[in-house]
Protein backbone atom coordinates (compact mmCIF):
# COMPACT_ATOMS: atom_id res chain seq x y z
CA UNK A 1 0.00 0.00 0.00
CA UNK A 2 2.93 2.33 0.57
CA UNK A 3 3.98 2.05 -3.07
CA UNK A 4 0.63 3.42 -4.17
CA UNK A 5 1.42 6.73 -2.52
CA UNK A 6 4.24 7.30 -5.03
CA UNK A 7 1.48 8.23 -7.48
CA UNK A 8 -0.89 10.90 -6.19
CA UNK A 9 -2.60 11.50 -9.53
CA UNK A 10 -3.02 10.05 -13.00
CA UNK A 11 -2.83 11.81 -16.38
CA UNK A 12 -5.62 10.84 -18.78
CA UNK A 13 -4.48 10.97 -22.41
CA UNK A 14 -8.07 11.37 -23.65
CA UNK A 15 -9.49 10.73 -27.11
CA UNK A 16 -7.23 12.93 -29.24
CA UNK A 17 -4.32 15.36 -29.05
CA UNK A 18 -5.70 17.57 -31.85
CA UNK A 19 -7.18 20.82 -30.50
CA UNK A 20 -9.90 21.12 -33.17
CA UNK A 21 -10.97 17.50 -32.64
CA UNK A 22 -11.23 18.15 -28.90
CA UNK A 23 -13.42 21.23 -29.47
CA UNK A 24 -15.71 19.24 -31.77
CA UNK A 25 -15.88 16.39 -29.21
CA UNK A 26 -16.67 18.89 -26.45
CA UNK A 27 -19.67 20.31 -28.33
CA UNK A 28 -20.87 16.91 -29.52
CA UNK A 29 -20.62 15.07 -26.20
CA UNK A 30 -22.00 18.02 -24.26
CA UNK A 31 -25.08 17.81 -26.49
CA UNK A 32 -25.20 14.01 -25.98
CA UNK A 33 -24.97 14.36 -22.19
CA UNK A 34 -27.65 17.08 -22.13
CA UNK A 35 -29.94 14.92 -24.30
CA UNK A 36 -29.30 11.95 -22.01
CA UNK A 37 -30.18 13.93 -18.88
CA UNK A 38 -33.29 15.54 -20.36
CA UNK A 39 -34.56 12.32 -21.94
CA UNK A 40 -34.07 10.11 -18.89
CA UNK A 41 -35.40 12.74 -16.47
CA UNK A 42 -38.46 13.14 -18.69
CA UNK A 43 -39.04 9.37 -18.56
CA UNK A 44 -38.58 9.35 -14.78
CA UNK A 45 -41.00 12.24 -14.20
CA UNK A 46 -43.58 10.93 -16.71
CA UNK A 47 -43.65 7.47 -15.11
CA UNK A 48 -43.63 8.71 -11.52
CA UNK A 49 -46.43 11.19 -12.14
CA UNK A 50 -48.73 8.76 -13.93
CA UNK A 51 -50.40 5.41 -13.42
CA UNK A 52 -47.62 3.76 -15.46
CA UNK A 53 -45.53 3.60 -12.27
CA UNK A 54 -47.78 0.78 -11.05
CA UNK A 55 -47.05 -1.34 -14.12
CA UNK A 56 -43.95 -3.56 -13.70
CA UNK A 57 -42.42 -2.77 -17.11
CA UNK A 58 -42.49 0.99 -16.53
CA UNK A 59 -41.45 0.57 -12.90
CA UNK A 60 -38.27 -1.16 -14.12
CA UNK A 61 -37.87 1.38 -16.92
CA UNK A 62 -37.84 4.21 -14.37
CA UNK A 63 -35.03 2.44 -12.49
CA UNK A 64 -33.16 1.89 -15.76
CA UNK A 65 -33.38 5.62 -16.54
CA UNK A 66 -32.08 6.42 -13.06
CA UNK A 67 -29.14 4.05 -13.55
CA UNK A 68 -28.41 5.55 -16.99
CA UNK A 69 -28.04 8.97 -15.36
CA UNK A 70 -25.91 7.69 -12.47
CA UNK A 71 -23.69 5.45 -14.65
CA UNK A 72 -22.97 8.11 -17.28
CA UNK A 73 -22.55 10.89 -14.72
CA UNK A 74 -19.74 8.95 -13.04
CA UNK A 75 -17.64 9.46 -16.20
CA UNK A 76 -19.01 12.01 -18.67
CA UNK A 77 -18.83 15.37 -16.78
CA UNK A 78 -15.11 14.85 -16.09
CA UNK A 79 -14.53 13.67 -19.66
CA UNK A 80 -16.30 16.74 -21.16
CA UNK A 81 -14.45 19.17 -18.86
CA UNK A 82 -11.09 17.58 -19.77
CA UNK A 83 -11.68 18.29 -23.47
CA UNK A 84 -11.13 22.01 -22.73
CA UNK A 85 -7.85 21.63 -20.83
CA UNK A 86 -4.39 20.57 -21.88
CA UNK A 87 -3.43 18.56 -18.80
CA UNK A 88 -6.14 16.01 -17.99
CA UNK A 89 -5.29 15.06 -14.40
CA UNK A 90 -7.35 13.01 -11.96
CA UNK A 91 -6.36 12.35 -8.35
CA UNK A 92 -5.69 8.81 -7.17
CA UNK A 93 -8.75 8.87 -4.90
CA UNK A 94 -11.08 10.17 -7.61
CA UNK A 95 -9.71 7.60 -10.04
CA UNK A 96 -10.49 4.75 -7.65
CA UNK A 97 -13.93 6.25 -6.98
CA UNK A 98 -14.60 6.41 -10.72
CA UNK A 99 -13.68 2.72 -11.12
CA UNK A 100 -16.03 1.76 -8.29
CA UNK A 101 -19.05 3.89 -9.29
CA UNK A 102 -18.79 2.96 -12.96
CA UNK A 103 -18.82 -0.77 -12.26
CA UNK A 104 -21.41 -0.45 -9.49
CA UNK A 105 -24.00 1.44 -11.53
CA UNK A 106 -23.05 -0.41 -14.73
CA UNK A 107 -23.72 -3.82 -13.17
CA UNK A 108 -27.03 -2.63 -11.71
CA UNK A 109 -28.01 -1.53 -15.22
CA UNK A 110 -27.04 -4.95 -16.64
CA UNK A 111 -29.16 -6.70 -14.00
CA UNK A 112 -32.15 -4.39 -14.49
CA UNK A 113 -32.04 -5.11 -18.24
CA UNK A 114 -32.09 -8.82 -17.30
CA UNK A 115 -35.05 -8.24 -14.96
CA UNK A 116 -36.89 -6.40 -17.75
CA UNK A 117 -36.40 -9.43 -20.00
CA UNK A 118 -37.91 -11.63 -17.28
CA UNK A 119 -40.83 -9.20 -17.01
CA UNK A 120 -41.48 -9.45 -20.78
CA UNK A 121 -41.21 -13.23 -20.58
CA UNK A 122 -43.84 -13.33 -17.82
CA UNK A 123 -46.12 -10.89 -19.68
CA UNK A 124 -46.00 -12.72 -23.02
CA UNK A 125 -45.48 -16.37 -22.04
CA UNK A 126 -47.55 -16.40 -18.82
CA UNK A 127 -50.19 -13.68 -19.39
CA UNK A 128 -52.82 -15.18 -17.06
CA UNK A 129 -50.37 -15.31 -14.14
CA UNK A 130 -48.51 -12.08 -14.98
CA UNK A 131 -49.95 -9.85 -12.25
CA UNK A 132 -49.45 -12.61 -9.70
CA UNK A 133 -45.86 -13.31 -10.77
CA UNK A 134 -44.85 -9.64 -11.12
CA UNK A 135 -46.56 -8.18 -8.04
CA UNK A 136 -45.09 -5.03 -6.48
CA UNK A 137 -43.36 -6.92 -3.64
CA UNK A 138 -41.54 -9.11 -6.17
CA UNK A 139 -40.65 -6.11 -8.34
CA UNK A 140 -39.12 -4.37 -5.32
CA UNK A 141 -37.22 -7.55 -4.46
CA UNK A 142 -35.84 -7.82 -8.00
CA UNK A 143 -34.64 -4.20 -7.96
CA UNK A 144 -33.05 -4.77 -4.54
CA UNK A 145 -31.35 -7.90 -5.92
CA UNK A 146 -29.98 -5.79 -8.81
CA UNK A 147 -28.45 -3.33 -6.31
CA UNK A 148 -27.02 -6.22 -4.28
CA UNK A 149 -25.58 -7.70 -7.48
CA UNK A 150 -23.99 -4.35 -8.34
CA UNK A 151 -22.31 -4.26 -4.92
CA UNK A 152 -21.21 -7.91 -5.17
CA UNK A 153 -19.59 -7.14 -8.52
CA UNK A 154 -18.01 -3.74 -7.83
CA UNK A 155 -16.53 -4.21 -4.34
CA UNK A 156 -14.21 -7.11 -5.37
CA UNK A 157 -13.21 -5.09 -8.47
CA UNK A 158 -12.45 -2.09 -6.28
CA UNK A 159 -10.40 -4.05 -3.75
CA UNK A 160 -8.36 -5.75 -6.50
CA UNK A 161 -7.57 -2.43 -8.19
CA UNK A 162 -6.85 -0.48 -5.00
CA UNK A 163 -4.20 -3.05 -4.01
CA UNK A 164 -2.21 -2.45 -7.20
CA UNK A 165 1.10 -0.63 -6.67
CA UNK A 166 1.63 2.45 -8.88
CA UNK A 167 5.22 3.66 -8.74
CA UNK A 168 6.19 4.38 -12.37
CA UNK A 169 4.33 6.05 -15.21
CA UNK A 170 1.04 7.68 -14.26
CA UNK A 171 -0.28 8.18 -17.82
CA UNK A 172 -3.52 6.32 -18.61
CA UNK A 173 -4.30 5.93 -22.31
CA UNK A 174 -8.04 6.45 -21.91
CA UNK A 175 -10.54 9.21 -21.15
CA UNK A 176 -11.55 7.72 -17.76
CA UNK A 177 -10.12 5.38 -15.14
CA UNK A 178 -10.87 1.75 -15.91
CA UNK A 179 -9.41 -1.55 -14.80
CA UNK A 180 -7.38 -2.60 -17.87
CA UNK A 181 -5.63 0.77 -18.41
CA UNK A 182 -4.76 0.79 -14.69
CA UNK A 183 -3.31 -2.73 -14.92
CA UNK A 184 -1.06 -1.47 -17.72
CA UNK A 185 0.57 1.24 -15.55
CA UNK A 186 0.85 -0.87 -12.37
CA UNK A 187 4.47 -1.70 -11.44
CA UNK A 188 3.97 -5.37 -10.55
CA UNK A 189 2.92 -8.66 -12.14
CA UNK A 190 -0.81 -8.22 -12.78
CA UNK A 191 -1.54 -11.55 -14.50
CA UNK A 192 -3.54 -13.09 -11.64
CA UNK A 193 -5.34 -9.81 -10.94
CA UNK A 194 -6.15 -9.47 -14.64
CA UNK A 195 -7.62 -12.98 -14.84
CA UNK A 196 -9.78 -12.32 -11.77
CA UNK A 197 -11.00 -9.03 -13.20
CA UNK A 198 -11.85 -10.65 -16.55
CA UNK A 199 -13.72 -13.41 -14.73
CA UNK A 200 -15.64 -10.83 -12.70
CA UNK A 201 -16.47 -8.34 -15.46
CA UNK A 202 -16.30 -10.29 -18.71
CA UNK A 203 -17.96 -13.52 -17.64
CA UNK A 204 -20.75 -11.76 -15.73
CA UNK A 205 -21.50 -9.61 -18.80
CA UNK A 206 -21.43 -12.65 -21.09
CA UNK A 207 -23.69 -14.74 -18.83
CA UNK A 208 -26.19 -11.87 -18.58
CA UNK A 209 -26.16 -11.47 -22.37
CA UNK A 210 -26.71 -15.22 -22.93
CA UNK A 211 -29.62 -15.21 -20.46
CA UNK A 212 -31.14 -12.21 -22.23
CA UNK A 213 -30.61 -13.78 -25.66
CA UNK A 214 -32.36 -17.03 -24.78
CA UNK A 215 -35.14 -15.16 -22.95
CA UNK A 216 -36.02 -13.25 -26.10
CA UNK A 217 -35.69 -16.38 -28.26
CA UNK A 218 -38.31 -18.06 -26.04
CA UNK A 219 -40.49 -14.93 -26.18
CA UNK A 220 -40.31 -14.72 -30.00
CA UNK A 221 -41.07 -18.45 -30.25
CA UNK A 222 -44.13 -18.02 -27.99
CA UNK A 223 -45.45 -15.12 -30.12
CA UNK A 224 -46.37 -17.58 -32.89
CA UNK A 225 -49.49 -18.45 -30.88
CA UNK A 226 -50.61 -14.81 -30.51
CA UNK A 227 -52.89 -12.78 -32.75
CA UNK A 228 -51.39 -10.45 -35.36
CA UNK A 229 -52.24 -7.40 -33.21
CA UNK A 230 -50.73 -9.04 -30.10
CA UNK A 231 -47.58 -9.94 -32.03
CA UNK A 232 -47.14 -6.37 -33.29
CA UNK A 233 -47.51 -4.90 -29.80
CA UNK A 234 -45.16 -7.45 -28.22
CA UNK A 235 -42.58 -7.10 -31.00
CA UNK A 236 -42.66 -3.31 -30.63
CA UNK A 237 -41.85 -3.58 -26.91
CA UNK A 238 -39.32 -6.40 -27.26
CA UNK A 239 -37.69 -4.69 -30.24
CA UNK A 240 -36.92 -1.68 -28.06
CA UNK A 241 -35.39 -3.89 -25.38
CA UNK A 242 -33.30 -5.88 -27.88
CA UNK A 243 -31.94 -2.68 -29.47
CA UNK A 244 -30.83 -1.37 -26.07
CA UNK A 245 -29.23 -4.72 -25.19
CA UNK A 246 -27.21 -4.83 -28.43
CA UNK A 247 -26.01 -1.23 -28.06
CA UNK A 248 -24.95 -1.79 -24.44
CA UNK A 249 -23.71 -5.39 -24.37
CA UNK A 250 -21.88 -5.52 -27.71
CA UNK A 251 -19.16 -2.97 -26.80
CA UNK A 252 -19.12 -4.13 -23.15
CA UNK A 253 -18.33 -7.74 -24.11
CA UNK A 254 -15.54 -6.54 -26.43
CA UNK A 255 -14.10 -4.37 -23.66
CA UNK A 256 -14.08 -6.91 -20.83
CA UNK A 257 -14.30 -10.47 -22.22
CA UNK A 258 -10.72 -10.76 -23.46
CA UNK A 259 -7.14 -10.99 -22.13
CA UNK A 260 -6.39 -8.06 -19.78
CA UNK A 261 -4.73 -5.69 -22.21
CA UNK A 262 -5.59 -2.43 -23.98
CA UNK A 263 -6.26 -1.62 -27.64
CA UNK A 264 -6.62 1.73 -29.47
CA UNK A 265 -10.25 0.80 -30.27
CA UNK A 266 -11.13 0.60 -26.55
CA UNK A 267 -11.93 4.30 -26.34
CA UNK A 268 -14.33 4.18 -29.29
CA UNK A 269 -16.16 1.12 -27.93
CA UNK A 270 -16.27 2.69 -24.46
CA UNK A 271 -18.09 5.71 -25.91
CA UNK A 272 -20.97 3.42 -26.92
CA UNK A 273 -21.66 1.91 -23.50
CA UNK A 274 -20.83 5.03 -21.45
CA UNK A 275 -22.56 7.78 -23.50
CA UNK A 276 -24.18 6.72 -26.79
CA UNK A 277 -26.34 3.79 -25.60
CA UNK A 278 -27.65 5.60 -22.47
CA UNK A 279 -28.44 8.66 -24.64
CA UNK A 280 -30.51 6.60 -27.10
CA UNK A 281 -32.42 4.66 -24.42
CA UNK A 282 -35.11 7.36 -23.89
CA UNK A 283 -35.71 7.64 -27.66
CA UNK A 284 -35.78 3.87 -28.17
CA UNK A 285 -38.27 3.32 -25.35
CA UNK A 286 -40.61 6.22 -26.20
CA UNK A 287 -40.72 6.70 -29.98
CA UNK A 288 -42.86 3.59 -30.59
CA UNK A 289 -44.59 3.49 -27.21
CA UNK A 290 -47.98 5.21 -27.19
CA UNK A 291 -48.39 4.83 -23.40
CA UNK A 292 -45.12 6.68 -22.73
CA UNK A 293 -46.04 9.38 -25.25
CA UNK A 294 -49.42 9.90 -23.57
CA UNK A 295 -47.81 10.02 -20.13
CA UNK A 296 -45.31 12.64 -21.31
CA UNK A 297 -48.11 14.64 -22.94
CA UNK A 298 -50.16 14.56 -19.73
CA UNK A 299 -47.19 15.70 -17.61
CA UNK A 300 -46.53 18.53 -20.08
CA UNK A 301 -50.20 19.60 -19.99
CA UNK A 302 -50.25 19.49 -16.17
CA UNK A 303 -47.11 21.65 -16.09
CA UNK A 304 -48.70 24.20 -18.42
CA UNK A 305 -51.89 24.25 -16.34
CA UNK A 306 -49.89 24.83 -13.16
CA UNK A 307 -47.99 27.70 -14.78
CA UNK A 308 -51.23 29.31 -15.91
CA UNK A 309 -52.73 28.86 -12.42
CA UNK A 310 -49.71 30.47 -10.71
CA UNK A 311 -49.74 33.38 -13.15
CA UNK A 312 -53.42 34.00 -12.40
CA UNK A 313 -52.73 33.80 -8.67
CA UNK A 314 -49.98 36.41 -8.96
CA UNK A 315 -52.18 38.62 -11.14
CA UNK A 316 -54.96 38.59 -8.56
Amino acid sequence: MESQRNVSEFILLGLSYDHHTQIFCFVFFLFCYAALLVGNLLILISIRCSSLFHQPMYYFLSHLSCMDICFTSSITPKFIADLLVGRKAISYGNCMLQVFTMHFFGMIEVLILTVMAFDRYAAICKPLHYLLVMNRARCNLLVLAAWAGGAAHSFPQFFLVIRLPFCGSNEIDHYFCDIFPLLKVACSDTYVTGVLLVANSGMVTLVAFVVLFFSYVIILFTLRNHSAKGRRKALSTCGSHITVIILFFGPSIFAYLRPPTTFPEDKVFALFYTIIAPMFNPFIYTLRNSEMKNAMRNVWNQTLELNIFYKKQRGS
